[in-house]
Parts: C-alpha cells; sequence; structure tokens
C-alpha cells in the first residue's frame, strides 16, 4: 500500500505538465522565478473564480461578504458576594423562602446563603436574559440587611429606576434643658 504523501503522477509527467513560469527583465535575461507573483500560476485562476462567486459588490463599490458561520453569543459568569449584618442573620434565615423565589425566579439568578461566612452569593447564568439583574439582585438583599420590609425590597425588582441611597439624619441630643443638634 502506497504512503498517503506520495506522489499520484510520476516526477516526470508532473514537470511535462506543468510549464515553468519564464519571463524576461528589462535586460533581457530570463527570470525562473517571478517575486511579483503572490499565488502560483494554476492556482491563480480558481482563486478568482471563488472570489467572484463569494464576494457581491454594493451600491458603492465595497465588497459585501457573506457570513463565515453563525456565532453564539457567548455570556460571561459574573458573581457578587454580599455580607450579611449579625443582627439580620435570624431575619435572613427566617425570611430565606421569600427571599430566593424572586431572584431565581423573575431574575434567573443562581443564588445560595453562605452561613457561615455570613453571606449571600449571586450570580448570572446562562438563563439570565436583562442584563442589570445581577446589580437588581445585589441592591434587593442590600435593601433587606438593612432594614427594609421584604415587599418593600421587592418593589426594587419590579420597578427599573428604583434605587437605595443612604443619607444622615440629625440626632437630637438635650443637655439640661437646652436641645443641641448632632449630625453623624
Amino acid at each position: 500500500m502506497p504512503t498517503p504523501t506520495a506522489l499520484l503522477r510520476r516526477p516526470e509527467e508532473l514537470a511535462a505538465a506543468e510549464p515553468t513560469p519564464v519571463s524576461q527583465d528589462k535586460h533581457g535575461d530570463d527570470i525562473l522565478v517571478d517575486v511579483t507573483r503572490t499565488t502560483p500560476p494554476a492556482q491563480e485562476d480558481t482563486v478568482v473564480e471563488h472570489l467572484d462567486s463569494a464576494v457581491e459588490i454594493d451600491e458603492e463599490g465595497r465588497p459585501v461578504f457573506p457570513p463565515a458561520k453563525d456565532i453564539k453569543k457567548s455570556h460571561r459568569v459574573e458573581a457578587r458576594k454580599l455580607q450579611v449584618p449579625y443582627h439580620r442573620m435570624t431575619a435572613l434565615k427566617s425570611n430565606w423562602p421569600k427571599i430566593y423565589p424572586p431572584l431565581v425566579g423573575h431574575l434567573n439568578l443562581q443564588v445560595r446563603m453562605n452561613v457561615p461566612a455570613r453571606a449571600v452569593e449571586i450570580r448570572s447564568s446562562k438563563y439570565t436574559t436583562d442584563s442589570g439583574a445581577l446589580q437588581k439582585g445585589e441592591d434587593f438583599v442590600r435593601a433587606f440587611c438593612l432594614g427594609f420590609d421584604l415587599e418593600d425590597a421587592i418593589a426594587m425588582l419590579r420597578l427599573d429606576d428604583l434605587y437605595i441611597e443612604t443619607y444622615c439624619l440629625p440626632r437630637v441630643t438635650s443637655d439640661m434643658g437646652s436641645a443641641s443638634v448632632e449630625t453623624k
């Protein structure tokens, strides 16, 4: 059995079938190899035919190439880890069956409560369609950890332009009948 890389024709037939390109320079000398050519002469016609069939020209004279193939969108998985304060851990544990369904069902996020680390870990998946879903989920859990009611925190998931902002409240103290205002 011949090797797969063996020639299908004898070398003499191969040399006789393909003429060597010979050109002359301005002094009349023969040039056996033309360095100005980019493709061999036997392949040049097939390349032109292939390009003519694949390339279309638009109205402005620019080539329009067909798409190579359908490229599947790649999904980037992002994750966030939210620390839960000590005093909100009991409330988080008791309300967990009400907290995770909106995150999983509405936003298509993956969620878990890491009890030893006192954290809630949220990450996107290939089923997450909304680009801001991870931020909404983080705001929802953070609002609950700050002390918001569960129903008020769930409203953050439904409404698009609802954010948590923090501000300082003045604290009133009284010393011997006179009131003074302090800010924290």
